[in-house]
């Protein structure tokens, strides 16, 4: 076989010789290195340059495997050293299914027969052998003595390719730490309210995204009143994660002082600025109360909750909304959707909604689209939404959705959930009459006779807590769940009690602590239109609920 002819193939050999004909070759002496220290270059071969130079002697010097097979059956018709070295000598001749397995291990030999068919180059990168090495393989098509044939050039891979598979270990491992840090911050089990049936879903973005900083809670406040927050970091990885985790337990905290929605949101602003001046947060904060029977919120950047009230009809809580966590210099402001019994509100982060080629308006009609036809139980609603709007394993973005409801008690479940209320108009009467209002409503409830003795007892501490130290309007208020029996006082000013301890001589003073003592919990807050709300809880026996 004469390699010589088809040597001139080989890449940049016809580019040398065009060269050398244009530019003639260099004369003996014009060089500026002295004959007897000069090395002799290629092209000055006394034959006359590498135009003659044996092919063989080259292709067996290349480190790279090189092949060399012939007609529709790639008979072998040259393996160079390197080739014979990697997989051992082969028989000359012999089909390449029988005699080379390893281009059937790479799954090289269609890839032959299209190189034969289309007489264009192809190239695979980094197959991977049996023997654990990785090659990049090009299939370059000729012509030969014996006819059509492809040059087979395999270049050993292996380092880069387990370099990039130790990167891509090390991304998957950051991931999983990711991930295992938000879950492991985020509730494991959520609050359960007693007005009120909530569930959520988290779903992380596909295994090559980092994991986001999106989150939800759910805090239960005392008084039957229950506060739900969304929120979602900006960026990706373990920090934003950390930067969630600092917010989230903030949240909680600013929770339990009982504040409105728009303060807790101006406390975690000074916050968000403080753990990191460049990294932002959106955020929702919403306090159901289901004596007012409505979802009083505020927005920090974040999307409109959306509400399906008992007819269907989707109501959307736009305004008001302010900027994002963490930009400073802004007062937040409490807005209101209705959520009466019979309802369904979502809260959601913008990777249930965002889409790339669309507008994220699209995606917020699109989930009310899905909200007004999804029923049933809150897991079932957020497990409709997820599907509706498309998000599976590979979703590209981090996903939170929390759905509650308000359901609508009727027949012996409505026997359970149950309110009175007495306007208090003040003087000497209020207090007797307070008494006598909260024995006859107990009463009627059924109550077991110590817990009808303790709530008239702290409805009657209450009211003249609220007699000695507050102002008109003053109201009682009792209410009663399947869990537990609330007692509150509203009155016209907001100086909040404390608890303290009364001298053996104070005539005053020990209200609050005999409230404290006898209840399962209790607590005060500054209400929307001025002056406060004082309350306890009592929780019912199993007998009773």
């Amino acid at each position: 076989m004469n390699f010589t002819r088809w040597s001139a193939r080989l890449p940049g050999t016809q580019r040398r010789a065009a060269a050398r004909a244009d530019h003639g070759a260099p004369q003996r002496g014009e060089g500026a290195v002295p004959a007897a220290r000069a090395e002799r270059r290629l092209d000055e071969s006394p034959d006359g340059g590498l135009d003659t130079l044996p092919v063989r002697d080259v292709l067996d010097r290349i480190p790279g495997l090189v092949a060399l097979v012939q007609g529709p059956e790639h008979r072998v018709a040259y393996l160079n050293d390197a080739y014979v070295a990697a997989f051992g000598d082969r028989p000359a001749g012999e089909p390449a299914r029988t005699a080379l397995p390893e281009l059937d291990e790479l799954s090289l030999l269609p890839l032959l027969d299209q190189v034969l068919r289309s007489s264009k180059p192809r190239t695979v990168k980094s197959r991977k052998t049996s023997g654990g090495r990785s090659y990049t393989v090009t299939c370059t098509p000729l012509e030969t003595d014996g006819g059509p044939g492809v040059l087979i050039f395999a270049a050993d891979v292996t380092d880069h390719a387990e370099a990039a598979e130790r990167l891509r270990t090390s991304e998957r491992r950051q991931r999983e730490t990711a991930v295992t840090l938000q879950r492991s911050l985020l509730p494991q089990e959520l609050e359960e309210p007693d007005d009120l049936r909530i569930a959520a879903t988290y779903q992380p973005g596909g295994t090559e995204a980092a994991v986001g900083g999106d989150w939800y809670d759910v805090i239960t406040l005392g008084g039957g009143r229950t506060a739900l927050v969304i929120g979602d970091v900006m960026g990706r990885g373990v920090r934003a994660a950390a930067v969630m985790g600092q917010l989230r337990t903030a949240v909680r905290a600013y929770a339990r002082l009982d504040l409105p929605p728009h303060e807790v949101l101006q406390l975690l602003d000074g916050l968000a600025t403080e753990i990191d001046p460049h990294q932002i947060a959106t955020c929702v904060y919403a306090v159901h109360d289901p004596n007012e029977g409505r979802l009083v919120y505020a927005s920090a950047g974040h999307l409109p909750i959306l509400v399906r009230d008992e007819t269907g009809t989707i109501h959307r809580a736009e305004e008001p909304t302010g900027p994002p966590l963490g930009t400073g210099g802004w007062l937040h402001a409490s807005g209101s959707v209705p959520l009466g019994p019979g309802s369904t509100a979502v809260l959601y982060t913008d990777g249930l909604v965002e889409r790339r080629d669309e507008d994220i308006d699209e995606g917020v009609a699109a989930l009310e689209r899905a909200l007004a036809g999804a029923t049933g139980t809150p897991q079932v609603v957020c497990d409709r939404l997820m599907r509706a709007l498309g998000v599976g394993a590979d979703h590209d973005d981090d996903v939170a959705v929390l759905v509650l409801q308000h359901p609508a008690r009727k027949g012996t479940d409505g026997e359970l959930f149950r309110n009175a209320a007495l306007e208090l108009l003040g003087g000497v009467e209020a207090a007797p009459r307070a008494r006598a209002f909260a024995s006859g409503v107990l009463t009627s409830w059924r109550f077991p006779t110590d817990l009808h003795d303790l709530g008239v007892l702290a409805a009657s501490e209450l009211v003249a807590n609220s007699l000695q130290h507050g102002t008109p309007p003053m109201r009682l208020r009792l209410r009663r769940t399947d869990r537990r029996l609330i007692i509150e006082v509203t009155d016209g000013d907001d100086h909040l009690p404390r608890r303290r301890r009364a001298e053996p001589g104070d005539e005053t003073g020990r209200g609050i602590a005999i409230v404290a003592t006898i209840a399962s919990n209790w607590g005060s807050r500054r209400t929307p239109g001025g002056g406060k709300a004082v309350w306890c809880e009592f929780v019912l026996p199993d007998s009773t609920s």
